[in-house]
């Protein structure tokens, strides 16, 4: 028996943004799904404008496994991840040792499969596309809190909108120009209606 999915299905257990006030709840599972649909767009961009040999899909399956470390350490908020160079470098060797305890899990056979996905390579380019997508997506959820009147994600928008401007990848700053603003719309101001 393999508890591989199991362990999966149990993402949607793990809360994010733990030492702010939300109105809206997010978890790791509607954070990896909205995460891949972004790092997919992400990766169309710079196939289709830029002309970049890359993979959509390919990028969008490395961005729905970004996290799933996070279902034996939790989700350590980033105050707490990068107050200094020995809780980070301890944090990273716990998040390894979660990927391979989570890939041993899979039968053998199928371990090989999914070794990419769960020990990327973070030195390229789609793990790049994987990384911005996860900060535009913790954008968004800043923008959709400030939306309902949460002030207290205002400064987190603004570092995080910092670190994206800092990006470089056109298709990064392309993404943002042409889709970020609608993460602050209302339903009505997004067309919603039929």
């Amino acid at each position: 028996m393999s508890s591989f999915f199991a362990w999966l299905s149990r993402l949607r257990l793990i809360r994010r943004w733990g030492l702010m006030h939300t109105t809206q709840p997010e978890n790791d599972a509607e954070h990896s799904l909205q995460a891949a649909m972004i790092a997919h767009g992400l990766a169309v961009l710079a196939k289709e404008r830029f002309h970049k040999d890359v993979s959509p899909e390919h990028v969008a399956t490395l961005a729905m496994y970004h996290d799933v470390g996070e279902i034996f350490t939790g989700d350590l908020p980033t105050p707490v991840k990068h107050h200094d160079a020995v809780i980070h470098e301890a944090y990273s060797r716990m998040e390894q040792q979660a990927l391979q305890k989570l890939l041993h899990t899979l039968p053998e056979d199928l371990q090989p499969a999914y070794h990419a996905y769960l020990q990327p390579d973070e030195t390229a380019y789609e793990w790049q596309l994987v990384k911005a997508a996860d900060r535009i997506s913790a954008y968004s959820h800043c923008m959709e809190e400030m939306r309902t009147g949460d002030r207290e994600f205002a400064d987190a928008a603004q570092s995080i909108l910092q670190s994206i401007q800092a990006i470089d990848l056109p298709e990064v700053q392309m993404f943002m120009q042409e889709f970020s603003d609608a993460f602050a719309c209302s339903l009505d101001a997004l067309g919603g209606k039929l």
